[in-house]
């Protein structure tokens, strides 16, 4: 059975009390780490100087005053010269007679990791033993034997010493490789570089926070590591902490995708701590709440206009229906009564658009299954091009399926396709082609050729209301894909290739859980609630148990590994929230989390950045949305 720290350090302490010989053991800053009961009753010194973090120069200076090194003038020249000698770290032996008469032998020798180790013996016998050997060669003999029997001795208590000498660096050898694990487990790059930009230190999670770098990267230049266009982005803020003052800031990486928080700290001897996580959860949430504020705010504003322009216009259509209503009209006066009203209905179009944008419309994200959802868009937009224009899919998708409010998608992309339709005029070739990046977003690069979009289009595409369609175009199209994209915490680009124009949507790679015939775990603290949300699961086939908090759900998994599913809500009985739990299962089994909370919510953001998460209220076909095809299948039947 393994012992712990302080139950060894007991033992270590032990052990060394009962070697006969004075031993201290100083770091590099010349502190003490270690000492035996024999080197404090040997100098008979005060416990503050034997307390490991003890200077030396403190325990010098006090024997000097003791009169132990004689009679010293100058104690501070004294006491900086034995401080200077002790930093060079040299191996040594002397001997010495103290001010009590007794002789002692000092031997010190330095360590590896810093600092020095030194064992002091009373010889005081020993010497006498040789001068009693001088004097009396009559008794050469039998002092011959008492002096290697006292040798032997010795020797045994040096082995000894060595021993503990040896348990002593296994145990700092033991303690700097628990330090190293700690910092390979962490989900961070955790390093260290020196004054010209060379790794000195690194744990393995380069790779993992921005895919496709290198993990052993010591003695490697940091932009070696990190590649020309990452370490581009970084070069300001390593000159800032060059320079001393400490940096956190956030960059996207070209060649991932990733969102990547780092930090630079600079440390006393010229080099720099780094601390860097990917952040691409957290930055998508992010954005995707920012859209939901700008929505509400655009909702406010335009909510009252749109309802008064609302009222006008339907009295304008009234009066001109009632005005055509009349027989015997000139043609002229008829045609500017049916221009008004096409402009009317145009206007009332116009307004239901722009009430389309800023309404509070919710995420609906469900099991997806991206292949049928393009062999859908291939359907809605075939019936809306022209004869001269061609609609090719380029599909590199897995077969599973993924969260996605796959309607929303969908609108956005359809609209994308009849942008770039009006873009190629009677003739030309569109292109959507949909690949995973990294594992981190879904990308639809929508194609066409077309004229391309002018400076002023990629400047203001996404702004609302302009257009390049003149009287014919809305100036809502781009800017809705634009807002719903933003809701979903995704990113939309315009560019152009050198064939025409290209639209780029990304939106989060988040795989769905597929959990036909599961036992679910249900964890909610509210007795009503979570009757109807067994019932929901049972209906839908699943076996469920229930918990009324964290603790008690994590209880339940210890016992029951056949668990494959646990839906809790955020907010629990006791302690830990539904986020904690998740946290604690994360690669274990899926979660899915519900709450009522706003988006805005702390827990909310927090929430989504874990797993997939239901807003209540729901129901049973919201939850077999989540869980796939089957379970939609079980509600059917």
């Amino acid at each position: 059975m393994a012992l712990s720290d302080s139950r060894t350090q007991e033992l270590t302490a032990a052990g060394l009390n009962l070697i006969g010989q004075s031993l201290t053991i100083y770091d590099s800053d010349l502190q003490l780490a270690v000492c035996n009961g024999p080197f404090q009753r040997m100098f008979d010194l005060p416990d503050a100087l034997v307390t490991p973090g003890a200077t030396f120069e403190d325990t010098i200076r006090h024997l000097v005053r003791r009169g132990e090194y004689g009679d010293v003038t100058d104690i501070d020249a004294f006491v900086a010269e034995r401080v200077e000698q002790a930093r060079a770290f040299e191996p040594h032996y002397m001997e010495r007679t103290r001010s009590n008469g007794r002789i002692i032998s000092v031997e010190g020798a330095p360590l590896p990791q810093g600092g020095w180790v030194t064992v002091y013996t009373d010889i005081t016998r020993t010497r006498r033993q040789e001068a009693l050997l001088q004097s009396r060669s009559e008794e050469l003999s039998d002092q011959l034997n008492t002096y290697a029997e006292e040798l032997s001795s010795t020797n045994r208590a040096l082995a000894a010493m060595n021993a503990a000498l040896q348990e002593a660096k296994r145990e700092l050898t033991e303690i700097e490789a628990r330090t190293r694990l700690t910092t390979e487990m962490m989900p961070a790059h955790i390093a260290h570089i020196d004054a010209a930009g060379h790794y000195t230190y690194s744990n393995r999670q380069l790779n993992a926070v921005i895919p496709g770098r290198p993990s052993d990267i010591h003695g490697m230049h940091i932009s070696s590591a990190l590649g020309a266009s990452a370490y581009n982005r970084i070069v300001p803020h390593l000159e800032q902490a060059y320079g001393g003052q400490a940096s956190v800031f956030e960059f996207t990486d070209d060649a991932s995708a990733r969102r990547i928080r780092a930090a630079f700290t600079p440390d006393t001897r010229g080099g720099i701590y780094i601390l860097s996580m990917d952040v691409t959860a957290e930055m998508q949430a992010r954005v995707a709440l920012q859209q939901t504020h700008r929505r509400a705010l655009a909702a406010q504003m335009t909510s009252g206009l749109t309802h008064d322009f609302s009222n006008l216009l339907t009295i304008i259509l009234g009066l001109q229906s009632k005005l055509l209503r009349h027989q015997g009209l000139p043609d002229d006066v008829i045609e500017m009564a049916e221009g008004t009203l096409a402009a009317a209905r145009r206007g009332g179009a116009l307004l239901s658009s722009i009430a389309g944008m800023t309404e509070q419309r919710a995420l609906r994200p469900s099991a997806t299954s991206l292949r049928q959802l393009m062999d859908d868009l291939r359907r809605l937009a075939d019936h809306t091009l022209p004869e001269g224009i061609a609609l090719d899919l380029d599909v590199s998708a897995p077969e599973g399926l993924v969260m996605l409010d796959g309607g929303m998608a969908t609108d956005s992309l359809l609209n994308l396709i009849l942008n770039a339709r009006d873009a190629c005029g009677a003739t030309g070739r569109i292109l959507v082609r949909l690949r995973i990046v990294h594992d981190t977003w879904i990308e639809w690069q929508v194609t066409d050729t077309g004229p391309g979009f002018s400076d002023l289009a990629l400047s203001h595409g996404f702004d609302p209301f302009f257009t390049t369609k003149g009287a014919e175009g809305s100036g809502l199209g781009l800017p809705m894909v634009y807002d719903m994209t933003k809701l979903a915490g995704g990113d939309l680009r315009l560019e152009n290739t050198d064939a025409g124009a290209r639209v780029v949507l990304r939106l989060p790679f988040r795989p769905a859980v597929e959990t036909p015939q599961a036992l679910v775990l249900l964890v909610e603290d509210r007795d009503d609630l979570r009757a109807l949300y067994r019932d929901m699961l049972t209906d839908l086939n699943h076996s469920v148990i229930e918990a009324v908090s964290a603790d008690e759900a994590s209880a339940l998994m210890a016992d029951l590994p056949e668990i494959s599913l646990v839906l809790s809500d955020i907010q629990l009985a006791g302690d830990a929230t539904g986020i904690d739990l998740a946290q604690r299962l994360i690669g274990v089994v899926p979660v899915i989390l519900m709450t009522s909370l706003p988006a805005d919510h702390a827990l909310y953001q927090s929430a989504q950045r874990i797993a997939p998460l239901l807003q209540k209220p729901f129901t049973a076909e919201d939850i077999s949305a989540v869980l796939g095809p089957s379970n939609s299948k079980a509600i059917a039947s």
